[in-house]
């Protein structure tokens, strides 16, 4: 039985994820019309952890199209859309627990209530669906036929997983498929970060330095928004590759103790914990504004901020201001949660089209592989990902060239003509 915050609001949710869906054709039709017909999922039973938004929705009734029953928990306590949650819970096949602004315990008790349906395939973002099969589940996660994972925070506790020896079904690193990660991460965070701090404060971005800790796609996409909007755009990096092609796209590259000093702005992208510290909030200018875009809030490490602050106070809806000793103010944004995701709605629907595209082709992917795969983590494969891109391509009207004959015979000899 779902648990959700507020029934009542189904039917506006359900205006949100028509808004949603018509802006997600591959998902939400190509993919879906196909399911309608086969049935691929007939029967099998979906354990999602999500982020509960419109575009979450469009792909859980896509799963549920092809025969899913989908038992579906918030991946963050504070970016559940309380309409979406109610306009899914009213629909059959569905049932939700996730409400906006659950506590600790909360949050984690949906997680186990999502594992202890005896999931076949589990879809998860972050990874804390994975980690609480494994920990607390261990007999369930023994009988899951296969899962997928949508970041790159939870594709790095699949792999730790594995390379421990303990990973018990087969895994999809979704994040990581190129018309996951090249677009996603890139153009919806790089877009969807900067969404989120101008709803939370309304500042300028022209004129100010921001500095984004992480040069990855998601780095890489908000990098390139920040500058677009007027901003001098610092990067750090503990990646000496990554850290010479911010340098060479133009960015200034320098070690956060020195970034620190010049801040105005503040955006951390890493996927690790303690990026922004004590030492870093030390030197800190008065008034600078902190925001975090990796998966969870243990990026801006909050212990050392409270510690450190005399006094604390919220002043607008998303702002927390801590007053520190000497009188400077420092501005924590959405408790340092995923700023795009709690000031914001997250990503656009355009590029969770192709995100969720290849999360329900790889749903269908694992059940068709039952018994094939080895309990390790695997790319998507390439003609899925190929088949979300052609369909992409498809929605927008653009047509591309084909190779003749000629051309693949070519590219596939070694011998000099």
């Amino acid at each position: 039985m779902s648990k959700i915050r507020n029934p009542g609001l189904a039917e506006q949710g359900l205006v949100q994820i028509e808004w949603a869906e018509q802006h997600m054709p591959v998902v939400a039709k190509f993919i879906r019309e196909r399911f309608e017909k086969e049935k691929p999922l007939n029967g099998v039973i979906v354990g999602a952890v999500l982020h509960v938004t419109k575009e979450t929705a469009a792909l859980v009734r896509t799963l549920v199209a092809g025969g899913a029953r989908v038992f579906l928990a918030a991946s963050n306590p504070l970016s559940t859309q309380d309409d979406v949650a109610a306009a899914l819970a009213s629909q059959e096949g569905i049932e939700v627990c996730a409400w906006r602004g659950m506590n600790e315990k909360e949050y984690f008790d949906c997680i186990r209530w999502v594992a202890s349906q005896k999931p076949n395939i589990v879809i998860d973002d972050g990874g804390d669906l994975h980690a609480t099969l494994h920990k607390e589940f261990p007999d369930v996660a023994g009988q899951v036929w296969g899962g997928t994972e949508e970041t790159t925070t939870g594709v790095i506790r699949l792999r730790a997983m594995e390379k421990q020896g303990v990973l018990k079904y087969p895994a999809i690193a979704v994040n990581n498929a190129r018309t996951k990660m090249m677009f996603d991460n890139r153009y919806g965070t790089g877009q969807s970060t900067i969404d989120g701090i101008l709803r939370a404060t309304n500042i300028l971005f022209a004129g100010k330095k921001v500095v984004v800790a992480g040069y990855g796609w998601v780095g890489r996409g908000i990098a390139m928004r920040a500058r677009g909007m007027g901003a001098r755009v610092i990067v750090t990096e503990v990646d000496p590759i990554r850290a010479l092609e911010a340098l060479m796209d133009g960015f200034d590259v320098m070690p956060m103790i020195e970034a620190a000093k010049i801040g105005d702005i503040f955006i951390t992208a890493t996927g690790n914990k303690k990026v922004i510290r004590r030492e870093h909030f030390e030197v800190m200018k008065d008034g600078a504004i902190l925001a975090n875009a990796g998966h969870f809030n243990v990026e801006i490490w909050i212990p050392d901020l409270e510690e450190m602050a005399v006094s604390k106070r919220t002043i607008r809806k998303y702002v927390t201001e801590y007053k520190l000793k000497d009188g400077r103010k420092l501005y924590l944004l959405a408790e340092g949660r995923l700023v795009n995701l709690v000031a914001a709605e997250g990503h656009p629907s355009e590029v969770m089209d192709m995100s969720f595209a290849n999360q329900a082709l790889s749903a269908e992917y694992l059940v068709k592989n039952r018994g094939k795969l080895e309990p390790r983590v695997y790319l998507v494969p390439d003609e899925i990902d190929q088949e979300v891109a052609r369909l992409k391509l498809k929605a927008m009207g653009v047509e591309i060239d084909e190779l003749i004959p000629e051309q693949v015979e070519y590219l596939q000899s070694w011998q000099l003509e």
